[in-house]
């Protein structure tokens, strides 16, 4: 796939990840409770198929690039009352859940979740278990920070029933790696994967980010061969979001003034997708990439891709209940999301309340918006009369003004016209944000300064 810079910058705009539609940030602390609980009791009366969060914080430094919601400190004592809370805020959840409901889908983020010691990980499997009902074919996945591991890690995870790894990595340059406040020798990521390897695990997906201190097209060239030595099933190569405005540490990236160049940035994104599909990787869209037998590709090709806070997911018509500060919810018509702050999280569910600090409940357009923007994230493509069928509405009048808005994207060659719908081209992958920002009935009301850029 080859790749038009010049096109890349004039789409370079600031726009939403769509990981929900509404984005996060139409999230109030001002949701109607009592809506949102009617809608959680409803959303219960079923025995919709479950996916379980939990966000695990702590992290013993700060990655100067990071935009999570973290907890830094080297007092591993703090881990075991936390595991505490989790397992008081599940208990709390659980009076307002269906015991019928099947978990298909656990993911650990954070924070560094290996941050735990290996048997904190072994008791967090067994309170899990014990409280929900899991599939056979349970998708468990992990994110593991090989800095802070040893094989007994991954053992106590394996154990634990996961069998998915997600694993940061970032830049194998010593000079980045300093710059950005995270050494991480290459023995030490490749150590880490044999043990996933040897543990059985099926998966690993590899972080990789673009755009920062110090990278040039030599030097992340250099990781991207490095990295594809290590035989990864996915790729996710993300763009370094600089949004000091909103995490303060990345201020000294401009301090110091080292950041590549937006010339230099695309560079960077050309020679990844370039290189990384010459390999045999599938570019999914955005900033994912999978290997052509991995389920993501599968999915895709299927048409049975899904899209929700952990990015792109093989798991469709599944409802998310996360656990934990910062953690976010999804139902079929509701979004929650528990207090960020580790003092207000642990003293509300230390009062036996539901630890929710905001959410959104979603209107009829709202539904019908975030399953056409999902199916042109995940499909690349948008049927007319399926989308008719599958939303109860006539497609093409529904969406008459924002079908028109879509001929200069035409003629950029981001998407081609067909007899009774429309197709992404491989340049249209990239700038998929930028595509169904046209289907968002919000963006006309928002300024720019609330995300990152597109690219």
């Amino acid at each position: 796939m080859k790749v038009d810079l010049d096109l890349i910058r004039k789409y370079n705009v600031p726009g939403p990840r769509y990981t929900s539609y509404p984005p996060a940030t139409h999230f109030t602390d001002e949701v109607d409770r009592d809506g949102l609980m009617a809608n959680l009791k409803e959303n219960n009366e079923g025995c919709r198929d479950l996916s379980l969060y939990f966000h695990l914080p702590f992290c013993e430094t700060l990655c100067w690039f990071c935009g999570c919601t973290t907890v830094i400190t080297q007092d591993h004592s703090r881990s075991t009352p936390y595991l505490d809370l989790i397992e008081r805020e599940m208990d709390l959840m659980r009076e307002h859940l269906n015991p019928q409901r099947k978990v298909v889908q656990w993911h650990l983020g954070g924070g560094t979740p290996t941050f735990l010691q290996p048997d904190e990980l072994r008791r967090l499997g067994g309170m899990v278990r014990k409280r929900f009902n899991f599939s056979e074919d349970l998708e468990a996945g992990v994110e593991i920070d090989p800095r802070r591991i040893s094989r007994d890690t991954i053992v106590a995870l394996q154990e634990s029933g996961f069998n998915r790894a997600s694993m940061g990595v970032q830049d194998h340059h010593p000079e980045v790696q300093k710059a950005i406040h995270r050494i991480q020798p290459y023995a030490m990521t490749a150590q880490a994967i044999d043990w996933l390897r040897e543990c059985g695990f099926e998966s690993l997906n590899v972080d990789l980010i673009y755009g920062l201190p110090h990278q040039t097209v030599q030097s992340f060239e250099q990781t991207l061969e490095d990295t594809l030595k290590l035989q990864p099933d996915r790729f996710a190569v993300f763009s370094y979001a600089h949004v000091p405005w909103i995490k303060p540490a990345q201020k000294i990236f401009q301090e110091r003034a080292n950041l590549p160049s937006p010339e230099t940035k695309l560079e960077l994104l050309k020679l990844t997708i370039e290189k990384l599909t010459a390999e045999g990787y599938r570019y999914i869209g955005m900033d994912h990439f999978a290997r052509e037998d991995d389920e993501l590709s599968i999915a895709q090709r299927q048409k049975t891709l899904q899209r929700n806070f952990q990015g792109y997911s093989t798991r469709g018509g599944v409802d998310i209940y996360s656990f934990g500060m910062s953690s976010i919810s999804q139902s079929e018509k509701a979004y929650w999301q528990n207090l960020k702050e580790l003092p207000a999280y642990t003293q509300s569910v230390e009062e036996g309340q539901l630890p929710i600090h905001r959410g959104y409940l979603m209107s009829e357009e709202d539904l019908l918006r975030r399953q056409t923007i999902m199916r042109l994230m995940c499909d690349l493509e948008l049927d007319f009369d399926h989308m008719s069928q599958l939303l109860g509405v006539p497609f093409e009048a529904h969406y008459q003004r924002e079908l028109a808005s879509l001929e200069d994207l035409r003629e950029d060659g981001l998407i081609a016209f067909s007899q009774g719908g429309l197709k992404v081209t491989d340049l249209g992958r990239l700038l998929i944000r930028n595509i169904a920002m046209r289907f968002d009935g919000y963006q006309a009301q928002r300024t720019e300064g609330r995300f990152s850029k597109t690219i």
